[in-house]
């Protein structure tokens, strides 16, 4: 049972009694954040009050009259201005918690009464380059989703949308025919064409930062300079605020004068890499224009060109294995990955759909939706012809309606593409989407140490793949000294390897899900594989320490179950632990209500504290009697299964010993 869920519907009833349109007032009904002011607490009476003209403790006191929860709460308490404090009987606490041991698989969560069809679009990397630190987020917060909204009775359809069809595959076509190894390409598919993209992006920016990026950043530092001068040159001002603000300005241009020398020193540095290798230097010369010629060869292909289609049928099952491979690592499955090349055939029906509905303008050729709000238009089709992610991304919306007729469709994607959505959704509505609910679940940015995004010395992305392998190695590290320094090891070499996996890749995982998905996080392997803190490898423990007690008292927990024992709250620790256990299914919810895991982190993280206090003030296998040690072990037994579940959910393997 979903305990706030059920109180919020009793208040329901009762605000409705008082006032007919107060009852959505019942969303004030709140977990209390002191338990000295009960379990729940209701913080209605004050609008309520003012929407009657009483006074809100009149209102409070006139609530609670009306209000039916004696079977469920002891008398409730009217505090301060007019706050209803609810406490939880003890009697109902505990036939719920024996509800919650007969129900292995849900431990309480009752399926929706308003199941929803969702699809899930998530991780989405590009085959041509290797999955890097980027993907973690879309991919992890993604499957969290997609299993906490399964949980919860709702129909979720996950589909992997990858990049298969871009600019990317026209350049490891270009690459292939000008740069590859033809050995490293039979025998590492994956690793050749890495390097051939490399190699083609670093030509290609070379040329665009010697020509354009280099002349622009001069331009603008010649702008800032003169700038500059003439702020020197100006009279002091009379006014002291008008002089103030002007010292603020030439502090400001002073301060963008050096991250403009910075940036063409950076830029500089860049060419240098290309000018100081033979090699490089040389294709850089026969190759002035490759931009343009990726652009040539990304555009054959779309016309079905036999050779660079060819390539693509040899390419593509390599990279898509190779993906394949990271997620199999993250426990990731998707029911469906349709790709950018699905959807090929369908974009002129977009554009033509799109005038059907008179969206369609031509700007300098091109074929555009102008949206009202925003200076640039959605372009969906270049005057060349050629389509975008615009377009694509508009067939996507099509297809997935017409073949799942889903209530809503969610993008776990980068916050940087937050404009792209707004008018992506915008667009859809426009051409007769308007019930659906599109929803970009953005993210922020995963950075070092330093406050910059995440990337290896030489400046590139950190592969994901690499990424794990470190987690899992430094996880192993921990593993075996702490085994080591047991007077007896307990783990063999291969349970080693085993629990260092669950600890490295769940560490990745649970330090992205637990902050806030639109902040940015700083990644720490130090932090992420702490034994202590809101981290995977303190819940894991903590499964790990609730289960070892029943080894150590030669306990099965599946027979205490069955055996009729009785779970008794007597001391507050208990009741505290209790109270938590039943409040799993709320975390869910509010996992839902907005589509961010870290609500569930927060609650396990709450529900582990509260299992080492109790563990410290009530005695389990050395209990003053049977009964009591009975309902403690009861106790234990569904705390580890809610962390366990609760991980789950998460993504995230336990372990039984560490």
């Amino acid at each position: 049972m979903n305990v706030l869920d059920e109180l919020r519907n009793r208040f329901r009833v009762a605000l409705k009694k008082m006032d007919s349109g107060a009852a959505e007032l019942a969303s004030m009904v709140l977990p209390s954040q002191d338990a000295k002011f009960g379990d729940y607490q209701a913080n209605c009476s004050m609008p309520l009050g003012k929407r009657l003209g009483k006074p809100p403790r009149e209102v409070a006191q006139l609530l609670v009259e009306s209000l039916d929860v004696a079977d469920i709460c002891d008398p409730c308490e009217i505090a301060g201005p007019g706050f209803i404090n609810l406490r939880l009987k003890k009697t109902w606490l505990v036939e719920q918690l024996h509800d919650l041991l007969g129900d292995t698989d849900k431990l309480g969560i009752v399926p929706t009464s308003n199941p929803r069809t969702f699809v899930l679009d998530f991780s989405s990397p590009n085959v041509a380059k290797p999955m890097h630190v980027g993907h973690i987020r879309s991919t992890v917060i993604g499957d969290a989703l997609c299993r906490v909204l399964r949980q919860l009775g709702h129909k979720v359809i996950s589909d992997n949308h990858i990049g298969d069809w871009g600019t990317q595959f026209g350049m490891i076509i270009y690459g292939s025919k000008h740069f590859s190894d033809a050995a490293k390409l039979r025998d590492d598919t994956v690793g050749e064409l890495g390097r051939l993209y490399q190699r083609v992006n670093q030509l290609a920016d070379y040329h665009i930062t010697r020509t354009k990026k280099i002349p622009a950043i001069e331009q603008q530092l010649l702008e800032h300079v003169a700038r500059l001068e003439e702020m020197h040159d100006t009279t002091v001002l009379k006014d002291p605020k008008e002089n103030k603000k002007s010292e603020k300005r030439l502090r400001q241009t002073e301060a963008r004068l050096a991250e403009l020398r910075q940036t063409l020193d950076n830029l500089r540095k860049k060419l240098v890499v290309v000018d100081e290798d033979a090699e490089l230097t040389a294709q850089a010369a026969a190759h002035p224009d490759i931009s343009d010629k990726v652009l040539a060869e990304t555009a054959a292909l779309h016309a079905g060109d036999a050779n660079n289609r060819a390539l693509w049928e040899r390419f593509l099952p390599a990279c898509l294995e190779e993906i394949s491979v990271t997620y199999r690592r993250l426990g990731v499955t998707f029911d469906h990955a349709l790709g950018e090349s699905f959807y090929h055939n369908r974009l002129m029906g977009v554009v033509e759909k799109l005038v059907g509905h008179g969206l369609i303008k031509e700007s300098d050729g091109a074929k555009c939706v102008f949206l009202k709000g925003y200076s640039a238009p959605f372009i969906v089709q270049k005057k060349d012809g050629a389509f975008l992610y615009a377009t694509t991304d508009l067939a996507t919306i099509d297809y997935r309606c017409q073949e799942w007729s889903p209530d809503a469709i969610l993008y776990v994607v980068d916050h940087r593409q937050s404009l792209h959505f707004e008018q992506l959704f915008a667009t859809a509505r426009l051409s007769g989407y308007a019930d659906l609910e599109l929803q970009h679940i953005s993210f922020g940015t995963v950075l070092g140490e330093d406050g910059r995004p995440y990337k290896t010395r030489s400046g590139t992305a950190v592969g994901l793949s690499g990424l794990l392998d470190e987690a899992v190695e430094r996880a192993l590290r921990t593993v075996c000294d702490n085994d080591d320094a047991r007077d007896i090891p307990l783990l063999s070499a291969d349970e080693r390897q085993l629990v260092a996996k669950r600890i490295g890749i769940g560490a990745i995982k649970y330090a992205d899900l637990a902050h806030n998905r639109t902040s940015d996080y700083v990644f720490s392997y130090d932090k992420m594989l702490a034994m202590n803190g809101n981290t995977a490898a303190y819940m894991q423990y903590s499964y790990a320490r609730v289960r070892s007690i029943f080894s150590k008292g030669g306990v099965e927990a599946d027979a205490l179950r069955e055996s009729g024992a009785a779970i008794l709250i007597a001391e507050p620790a208990e009741r505290a632990l209790a109270l938590a256990l039943l409040q799993f299914s709320e975390a869910l919810e509010r996992v839902a209500s907005d589509y961010r895991p870290n609500h569930l982190t927060s609650y396990l993280f709450e529900l582990a504290s509260l299992y080492a206090v109790f563990f410290e003030n009530c005695p389990v296998l050395k209990a003053a009697s049977t009964e009591v040690r009975d309902s403690r072990l009861l106790l234990c037994d569904l705390t580890a299964r809610t962390i366990a579940q609760g991980l789950n959910l998460l993504g995230i393997e336990t372990v039984e010993r560490m």
